[in-house]
């Protein structure tokens, strides 16, 4: 277990842009498992990358001391885990399950091979209560009594850096660089460290780290998801994100919906924000969505309305809280409405799979979508159902 390694399960656009650009230029090895076979092959091949940060002027980093393993091969991956100096994981809250399993073999043959050697998983994906998705999980693959919580450090983070998709083109001139934003914090959960906080550049260790990961789902992912459900409806032949925002109604109406937002988080953590915080943050993600260099795609932002309007998720994660809080939560979900006219198309002109099946919800009424993907129940939340439904119907009528 000589040198410092991290690897990192998913070489994606956080996973390269992010994760292993932080811990590459720190001095890790940066080892990618992944399933992408052509990718695999280029990273080793290559042994680097870059991330092209887009701003007022470019700026590239080439990531050095780079390779790749296939999360195919077991035996691979368990190798792998039973050495690393630190993992983490930016697979998706979808395919996060798919990899638990795996994991369970990696930490059992680390406990065998290493017994005082723990290590850090973090926790890189958009979610709430990721390490109790995680432990629970691994705790169905591991045998009984096995010492888990003193083996796995669980940190669970909040993700705030913004990557768009790249074209096809961007993609044939260089398959393994990743574009993205100058911003570079990652918002740590201190406690969740076993060997002790990395010195990394760039990490941000937090105490309370389920507020920060609120602030990130209910201001930031749901402004930009307004952003892109409002702009498509009063803009529907715009493509980005800034050119929504171009709208003086439309940067009015998602600033006072953040805002809006903001207002219950401060009320649900008065410890760790001010309302003064929380609106700078507010100003400065604003300033950050119509950064027109890293040509962020409504596409982008708004597709996947099957997980985005989720019982846990952007909207209806705060409209809970709100309704516990007994605090107004009108604009968000006004914004939330927006996303049953969404339509906005790739390069290619194509919808998302998630939003054509969305749709095709939609068409056995407004009702059924809000029970199915919003997990809203026909008697407890009828009044919700109600002033959804009537909102949508309104909206329908002034296209």
């Amino acid at each position: 277990m000589s040198g410092k390694s991290i690897l990192i399960f998913g070489a994606g656009k956080i996973g390269r842009s992010f994760i292993g650009q932080l811990f590459g230029r720190a001095g890790y090895e940066v080892v990618f498992s992944d399933v992408d076979k052509a990718l695999i092959e280029a990273l080793n091949r290559q042994g680097s990358y870059r991330v092209i940060l887009k701003g007022e002027t470019d700026e590239t980093i080439t990531v050095h001391n780079v390779r790749a393993i296939d999360g195919y091969d077991p035996e691979q991956v368990v190798e792998e885990i039973s050495r690393a100096s630190i993992m983490a994981v930016s697979v998706g809250k979808n395919f996060l399950g798919e990899i638990i399993p795996l994991i369970a073999k990696g930490i059992e043959r680390r406990h065998a091979d290493f017994p005082d050697k723990p290590v850090d998983l973090i926790l890189a994906e958009n979610m709430r209560d990721a390490k109790v998705f995680v432990y629970n999980g691994l705790c169905g693959y591991l045998p009984n009594g096995f010492p888990l919580r003193t083996t796995l450090g669980l940190v669970e983070t909040s993700i705030g850096k913004m990557v768009p998709i790249m074209t096809e083109e961007d993609i044939r001139k260089d398959l393994l660089a990743v574009f993205a934003e100058p911003y570079n914090q990652l918002i740590v959960d201190k406690h969740g460290f076993l060997g002790g906080i990395p010195e990394v550049d760039g990490l941000v260790p937090k105490n309370n780290i389920a507020a920060w990961v609120d602030r990130k789902a209910f201001i930031h992912n749901m402004g930009h998801a307004a952003t892109a459900y409002y702009g498509n409806y009063r803009h529907p032949e715009a493509k980005y994100i800034y050119e929504a925002l171009e709208d003086t109604d439309v940067f009015a109406f998602v600033c006072a919906a953040m805002l809006q937002s903001a207002l219950v988080l401060q009320s649900v953590y008065p410890s760790d924000y001010t309302l003064e915080s929380l609106e700078a943050h507010v100003d400065d993600l604003l300033r950050r969505f119509r950064n027109k260099a890293l040509k962020d795609t409504i596409f982008r932002v708004g597709q996947d309305r099957i997980r985005k309007l989720g019982f846990d998720d952007r909207f209806m994660g705060i409209i809970r809280l709100a309704q516990q809080q007994s605090m107004d939560y009108s604009l968000i979900i006004e914004a939330m409405t927006y996303s049953f006219f969404f339509n906005a198309t790739d390069e290619n002109g194509n919808r998302s799979e998630a939003d054509i099946l969305f749709d095709s919800y939609k068409k056995r009424g407004i009702a059924f979508v809000l029970e199915k993907v919003c997990g809203l129940n026909a008697t407890n939340d009828r009044y919700l159902i109600r002033l959804i439904s009537n909102k949508f119907a309104d909206y329908q009528t002034r296209r």
